[in-house]
């Protein structure tokens, strides 16, 4: 098997998802389990998920499948591919650290659950929405690994309608539900990048 720079971009990437998924699945399993008392749902919430889901997975997976847009492919280079790597491997890795500190209290949406706690732990200590950072560094890996303009890129689209949907309506239900507590924890914590934004 003749495996090109491309071939090992994709690999990688496919890898990465399935991590992601394995992560995931358990912790989508135990939350149907606790109940919600605060469901804060909408359409731009939706919309958001769904961009998020098209552009770092429905996209790529239709890239990978059958090789559509070719004409936005370009020569993979080793570097990037090795960035690549690095920022999905670093991104995986964060992924499950969020899921960890958050447990119970983790949800899909923007949803409060019973005996909500406020998680300030681990990557929570630095930055309000880690996971989001987690999805910022699998979406800059893709542009890496995938070498092609339209389904590497497509992962930054999606993350940015997803995080900017989302993250003012989730910190004003974290405002609702926890107060002054919240505010203090805004005030010591940057929202996505550590000392940064």
């Amino acid at each position: 098997m003749n495996l090109t720079l491309a071939s090992l971009g994709e690999i990688l990437w496919v890898l990465g998802i399935v991590a992601w998924t394995v992560i995931r699945y358990p912790f989508e399993r135990r939350a149907r389990r606790v109940r919600v008392v605060d469901n804060r749902r909408s359409p731009s919430d939706m919309c958001g998920l769904v961009m998020a889901v098209l552009g770092m997975a429905v996209i790529p997976f239709v890239y990978l499948a059958t090789d559509w847009p070719a004409a936005a492919d370009y020569p993979a280079r080793a570097w990037a591919v090795g960035a690549g790597a690095l920022l999905f491997f670093g991104a995986v890795w964060l992924f499950r650290r969020t899921h960890k500190e958050l447990g119970k209290n983790w949800s899909i949406s923007l949803e409060i659950r019973d005996k909500h706690q406020l998680v300030s732990g681990g990557p929570y200590a630095l930055i309000r929405h880690p996971m989001y950072t987690s999805f910022l560094l699998m979406a800059l890996g893709q542009a890496f690994l995938l070498s092609n303009w339209i389904a590497g890129l497509a992962g930054l689209v999606g993350f940015a309608f997803l995080f900017f949907l989302r993250v003012d309506k989730e910190e004003r239900m974290m405002m609702d539900s926890f107060g002054p507590t919240y505010r203090d924890y805004m005030d010591r914590t940057k929202r996505l990048i550590p000392y940064l934004y």
